[in-house]
């Protein structure tokens, strides 16, 4: 059984109570907090190995109280998945700035949301931003700071078109059905539904211009990154001196 430690920071009791009995039966060391203070002292005094983190907290709201985590050398690598009832991406966006590693949306399910903790658990600490960043074909993506990139000018991304960006180039070549990219780009919103993907990769292929055919329909499945030789050949020809 694991031994990992768990620190929720949330003030609705009945989820804390619901989510704390489900931990503990994974076997994870659980604490609490119900403000944003005392979640901050109870983190620096505990310094758990992952917190699940409300943003709208008494005292100290989530958001602050992840910004001072990342800024307190001796907390800055504990990994953060925030919670909140907020879905607008601006939200999302302001969470990632933050330095919130994941971001679940309420209301959420309890497996998926257990799923994406052990995710968590599973990255090692100290390479985080490594991990979060992948490079291809001039496209560049960095899901930490929400930072995108096409031939060194940056994109203007939504929090999900980056996160699928990002997913789909982490493996180039995979195949990931619909549901796959929906669980891992959209945490657990509720409204949307498996073809809502295709709505952000026709949007995610208008950005990228050329480089579009890079992100493929694989028929009845779903999608894939799959680097075109041509584009590295575009790149390397740029870099060379004007005869």
């Amino acid at each position: 059984m694991s031994q990992e430690t768990i620190l929720i920071i949330e003030d609705e009791k009945a989820l804390v109570e619901v989510l704390e009995y489900n931990l503990v039966r994974e076997g994870y060391r659980v604490f609490t907090a119900t403000d944003g203070a005392e979640g901050l002292q109870r983190a620096q005094e505990i310094i758990p190995d992952l917190i699940v983190l409300d943003i709208m907290l008494p005292t100290l709201d989530g958001l602050q109280l992840c910004s001072l985590l990342r800024s307190d050398p001796e907390t800055q690598n504990i990994r953060i998945l925030m919670l909140t009832a907020k879905g607008e991406e601006v939200d999302e966006v302001v969470g990632f700035n933050m330095g919130a590693d994941d971001y679940v949306i309420k209301p959420y399910k309890l497996h998926p949301l257990l799923h994406r903790i052990k995710a968590l658990l599973r990255r090692p600490l100290g390479e985080v931003a490594q991990n979060d960043i992948v490079e291809s074909c001039g496209i560049r993506v960095d899901r930490l700071n929400h930072i995108a990139s096409l031939d060194g000018s940056e994109m203007v991304l939504t929090p999900t078109e980056l996160r699928l960006l990002w997913f789909v180039m982490k493996q180039p070549e995979r195949t990931y059905s619909r549901l796959e990219l929906l669980e891992a780009c959209r945490g657990e919103d509720n409204c949307s539904t498996e073809r809502t993907i295709d709505v952000h990769v026709k949007s995610l292929r208008q950005k990228l211009g050329p480089r579009a055919v890079l992100l493929q329909t694989v028929r009845g499945v779903g999608y894939r990154f799959v680097p075109i030789q041509e584009f590295h050949a575009e790149a390397d020809a740029s870099d060379q001196p004007m005869p």
